[in-house]
């Protein structure tokens, strides 16, 4: 991180810890010598750091500059927009010289990144108009700089590392935005033992959202997925020159819609190589086996882009099955590329781009059912073709048949993948086949025979593929925490003769289940979920019963809140060729449709009315797929909170038979119930829809089953855990029992008791506010955090009994909790307004400096604005009793709700105007806080206008401005400050002690969203 100080001179008497620090920083340096990188001692400002870059400029593009052209060319190329600047380092660039000559330059050897120049560099100053920074390590590559890597001494959260790079890259005083740093492309944090990195970015890329979610922060690892984080071991193998330039210049991509840097992670990185490597050397076929949710579709798509560069290769074709991943996979491609993947609406479209030797035409992307209509002679298409007197497809792809093509396939094992297989080797010999797949095809798992002469055996993975080329398996994800892990709570219903294992129960009894225990499983409502049906009858028998039982509930309880249900299977064919696509890979829905398919019409019918109804959508049968869309959409946009997305908008559960258990993504999916019998591939397919990552309010995915699938699940763990045991993967794949966590919750309870009683205090909320200094404010916090963070995941545990429940409450009693999260709120937000300026001595560092506040852990789903908005109404309702709440448990529960830490205090004081029976309807409330809030908020805009010598109007009429637009505008800070007559120096003043009383208020009222510009003043 960069330090502010004014000089280099080191102080006589340094303590140890921070010659600690010198010594990791100056052993770093000599293992990098010992990687060739060239020790720059000399470079320790920003004048030496533009002349080596000058020198190795003009050496790589045999060119001299005057100094008039060099000053010009830096004013060019140094961007504060951090992907033009990559995009200006990866580019040939032109350059108009002072005679109006052109030059054409790179600012590296983009053809061998081996050969440019690799320096390092430490305690760099960037000396700008505001302040001076001191940057620890740096990489130079041909004199720019690209990687930065910050040394701690101090086991330092990397969330917390990370956050305080993103501080300093809004310090208006940084040189990220103003001199050669724009180039930055990654950043290393280490304390030697750990060591992470992550990729540079503009700010709406690179910030910690109100939802704590963050940019991926990466730990390396070898091929065998074992991580590799010492910091000498990680430079030898990440930070070898050719390594890092292969790393900048073919691992990172640039998503040019988003404007945003991604770089690969590791086992991605081996993947593209291993295929690289098999299609060098021509050594056949293979697959790779990376879990579902790992980012297949990035690897495949750099392992195409990297062989549109291959001369030896003919064509790569990118292999999709169904219609909506042809179009999921497109989109995913042109993200990463724009306009890099065309559409192939038909199949004549294909095999015109096939023959075409046009460059863009490289890659393409096709669902297999095309690719299977082009190779199929008897095809309806090419037989009409015949009958026309045209060449057939097959006859026009002839000239390819001795090229070499790569074909790559997505989730290789689709239904149609067996016959295409066999036609593309025979039409293709000097095709080579690779195959991405999250769960592998085994001996035990194998269902489709193939048939050689007279003898059968079973169709596995590797027959199809010949070898596995790389594996990151489940299990990897889980321990890397790119996926999360499953709770499963096996329904076990009562009563003298209990189902067996694999049996259905009463669906009346499933039902009520699902309602008793669905906004525990997702958070109140925060999250949502899927409902697994073992035929489209029972889908179709689920939702008419869900609909009769909810209304049953609200008629007999008028506070019960019904769930949205939505239902989705592919409707009967009938000829129709985008439902048969759709229905490929979706054996039991096709199986289902052949019976009574009117019946089934009429139902779907039925849903699509209720589902129009409720969500003012027109969605018909025809046009099936469009609703199909919809229903994945809002699954996606549950992101909660969202003032624009109500729930009256989202799906709380969808009933499916195949449909979504698949190939879908969602974050905001959390939960699985399954009435179905699952196995092997297909029971981890739909398990692996729940585990996505988002933040510390979804700790894993949670699976209520109601057929007592135990044996599968342990089976299913066993076949694919990769090199672990089954004990050992069920260890890693599952969360502990609710006893084990309880007796966690327990002992972090016991810690936050000590630490209370050495510091003389009882461990109580209130005592809290009794903490002297902020090192004791600092351990309460991390104390309570993990306290918190196991009763996050106690509390979506569907399966806590009785006894689980009083124990829980005996460890810690929902009042204690309350208050302990409000004084948490009220603690973190003191400590995290200090000022976190780092100085030589670390005793005088702020020791909230190192600390990771978490806030979404303290806010809760089912306290909204509106839930307030009625606990008031009923505090001040005539009848007495009817209140549930007094005024300090009223004010106590918005206490520690994290979402109302910027307005808490206003509802608070509103509240304290209320008086209990007052008898005031929920719209006199909300009118009355409306009221409150508007004059006190003029009051306070009154009061700095006074203080500053402004008019109040005029004020006013600027901070509307900003709020309004979200954007904060310099030249109207100076119309407004213009009637006081300032000259420029006391206006500079007078405009800087004005932001310092507006950018709190306009950070409260904009309620957590950013105001561009507005970070320049914090």
């Amino acid at each position: 991180m960069p330090h502010s100080k004014d000089t280099d001179s080191r102080p006589a008497a340094r303590p140890h810890s921070v010659v600690r620090e010198d010594t990791i920083e100056y052993g770093f340096i000599g293992t990098l010598q010992n990687l060739k990188y060239a020790y720059r001692d000399d470079i320790r400002d920003r004048a030496a750091l533009e002349q080596n870059f000058r020198e190795k400029f003009e050496a790589l593009n045999r060119v001299h500059l005057t100094d008039a052209e060099f000053a010009r060319l830096l004013e060019e190329i140094v961007s504060p927009d951090v992907f033009t600047a990559a995009r200006t380092l990866r580019s040939i660039n032109a350059y108009t010289r002072d005679d109006g000559t052109p030059l054409n330059y790179s600012l590296v050897n983009l053809k061998d990144w081996c050969k440019n120049a690799f320096e390092v560099i430490h305690q760099l100053r960037i000396n700008t108009d505001y302040s001076h920074h001191r940057y620890d390590v740096i990489l130079l590559i041909n004199g720019i700089p690209c990687v930065q890597i910050e040394l701690k001494t101090l086991g330092v959260n990397p969330r917390r590392a990370m956050e305080q790079i993103v501080e300093y890259k809004h310090d208006p005083g940084n040189g990220y935005t103003r001199t050669l740093l724009c180039f930055m492309q990654l950043f290393i944090v280490s304390n030697r033992d750990r060591t992470y990195y992550f990729a540079n970015n503009n700010a709406r890329h690179f910030a910690f959202n109100a939802d704590e979610r963050f940019l991926p922060v990466y730990e390396f690892a070898g091929e065998d997925n074992r991580k590799i984080t010492q910091l000498d071991a990680f430079a030898e193998r990440f930070l070898k020159k050719c390594d890092l330039g292969q790393t900048l210049s073919r691992y990172m991509v640039l998503l040019a819609g988003e404007q945003k840097l991604m770089i690969m992670r590791p086992y991605q990185v081996y993947a593209v190589q291993h295929m690289i490597q098999c299609i060098n050397e021509d050594s056949g076929n293979g697959y790779i086996w990376h879990t579902t949710g790992s980012g297949k579709t990035l690897t495949s798509f750099k392992a195409s882009t990297l062989l549109k560069e291959n001369d030896r290769i003919h064509k790569c074709v990118f292999v999709v099955d169904r219609k909506d991943l042809d179009r999921q996979t497109r989109d995913e491609f042109n993200r990463f590329q724009e306009g890099c993947v065309e559409e192939n609406t038909h199949t004549g479209a294909l095999v015109r781009r096939l023959l075409s030797e046009d460059y863009a035409d490289k890659v393409i992307v096709t669902t297999i059912q095309k690719l299977g209509l082009a190779l199929d002679e008897n095809s309806k298409r090419n037989k009409q073709r015949t009958r026309n007197d045209q060449p057939t497809y097959m006859e026009m792809l002839a000239p390819l048949s001795d090229q070499r093509i790569v074909f790559i396939f997505d989730e290789c094992h689709r239904s149609q993948f067996g016959e295409n297989h066999k036609a593309i080797k025979a039409f293709f010999p000097r095709a080579q086949l690779f195959g991405f797949t999250g769960t592998p095809i085994f001996d035990a798992n194998a269902s489709q025979q193939k048939i050689e002469d007279t003898t059968a055996s079973m169709r596995t993975t590797q027959d199809l593929f010949q070898k596995q080329l790389h594996a990151y398996t489940i299990t990897h994800a889980i321990e890397d925490g790119n996926v999360l892990r499953f709770h499963v709570d096996y329904f076990k219903p009562e009563g003298k003769n209990p189902p067996k294992p694999g049996e259905p129960i009463a669906k009346r009894a499933v039902i009520d289940a699902i309602l008793a225990k669905h906004d525990a499983a997702t958070a109140g409502r925060r999250f949502n979920a899927l409902f697994a049906t073992a035929s489209i009858n029972d889908a179709i028998e689920y939702y008419a019963l869900f609909k009769a039982m909810q209304a049953e509930k609200q008629a007999a309880d008028p506070d019960f809140k019904p769930l949205n249900i939505a239902c989705v299977f592919s409707p009967p064919a009938e000829g129709d060729a985008d439902v048969k696509q759709i229905q490929e890979d979706l054996p039991q829905e096709q199986a289902d449709n052949e019976e009574d398919p009117e019946g089934k019409k009429a139902a779907l019918k039925n849903i699509l009315a209720d589902y129009n109804a409720r969500y003012g959508t027109n969605h018909r049968i025809a046009e099936f797929d469009l609703y199909y869309q919809d229903v994945q959409k809002r699954i996606k946009d549950q992101q909660w909170p969202n003032a624009d997305y109500p729930p009256a908008q989202k799906i709380d559960i969808t009933l499916v038979v195949d449909m979504l258990l698949t190939g879908f993504d969602s974050k905001f999916l959390n939960t699985l119930y399954v009435d179905k019998n699952l196995r092997h591939h297909g029971l981890i397919q739909a398990f692996s829809r729940t585990n996505r990552v988002l933040n510390g309010s979804k700790p894993y995915g949670n699976i209520l089953d109601f057929r007592q699938q135990q044996d599968s699940v342990d089976a299913a763990i066993a076949l694919f855990s990769g090199e672990k045991t089954g004990e050992h993967a069920r260890e890693i794949w599952l969360v502990e029992k609710a006893p084990v966590v309880i007796q966690k919750l327990e002992a972090a309870m016991h810690k936050l008791d000590a630490f209370m009683k050495s510091q003389d205090l009882d461990c109580t909320p209130s005592a809290v506010a009794n903490l002297k200094g902020d090192a004791a404010k600092t351990v309460f916090i991390e104390r309570f955090k993990e306290v918190q963070r196991l009763k996050t995941q106690l509390d979506q545990y569907t399966d806590l009994t009785g006894d689980n429940k009083a124990a829980i409450e005996q460890v810690l009693p929902e009042e204690n909790l309350r208050g302990f999260k409000g004084q948490y709120l009220e603690t973190a937000k003191k400590l995290r307004a200090k000022p976190d300026k780092p100085s030589d001595q670390p005793g005088a560092d702020n020791p909230a400096g190192q600390l990771d506040f978490e806030f979404v852990l303290f806010a809760s789903a089912v306290i909204d604005y509106d839930y307030i908005m009625k606990l008031m109404t009923s505090f001040s309702a005539k009848e007495p009793g009817k209140s549930k709440m007094t005024r300090e448990q009223l004010i106590g529960l918005i206490s520690s709700d994290a979402k109302f830490i910027n307005e808490r205090d206003d509802i608070a004081e509103y509240i304290g105007t209320l008086k209990a029976g007052e008898g005031l309807s929920e719209t006199a409330i909300r009118d009355g806080y409306t009221r409150f809030k508007a004059d006190k908020n003029a009051q306070e805009l009154a009061a700095i206008a006074a203080r500053h010598g402004l008019a109040t109007a005029a004020l006013q009429a600027f901070v509307d401005g900003i709020l309004e637009r979200m954007i904060f505008d310099g030249e109207r800070l100076s119309d407004l400050m213009a009637p006081l007559n300032l000259g420029w120096k006391a206006r500079t003043q007078a405009e800087l002690a004005l932001m310092a009383d507006l950018h709190p208020l306009l950070t409260q009222r904009a309620g957590g969203r950013d105001i561009s510009g507005l970070s320049a003043y914090e």
